[in-house]
C-alpha cells in the first residue's frame, strides 16, 4: 500500500489541481511500480507560509521581496 505525501504552500491551489495531482501521482505509481491503485494512499498538506522556509527565510518574507 503506497504512502505519498504533497506538501504544498497554501497559496489557493484549486480542489481541481489537487485532485489531478492525486490521479498524476497514483496514475504514476500503478505506471512505474505496478502499484494497486485502489490501495494507493495520496495526501496533500497544505502549509501556511509562514511555517515553510526556504534558506532560512519564511516563504511569507520571500514573496513579499518578488
Amino acid at each position: 500500500m503506497p504512502y505519498v505525501n504533497i506538501k504544498i504552500t497554501n497559496e489557493g491551489a484549486t480542489a481541481e489541481q489537487k485532485k489531478r495531482l492525486i490521479e498524476g501521482v497514483t496514475e504514476l505509481l500503478v505506471k512505474v511500480l505496478n502499484k494497486n491503485p485502489a490501495t494507493t494512499v495520496v495526501v496533500i498538506d497544505e502549509v501556511e507560509t509562514d511555517n515553510w522556509g526556504i534558506g532560512g527565510v519564511p516563504v511569507t518574507e520571500l514573496r513579499k521581496t518578488k
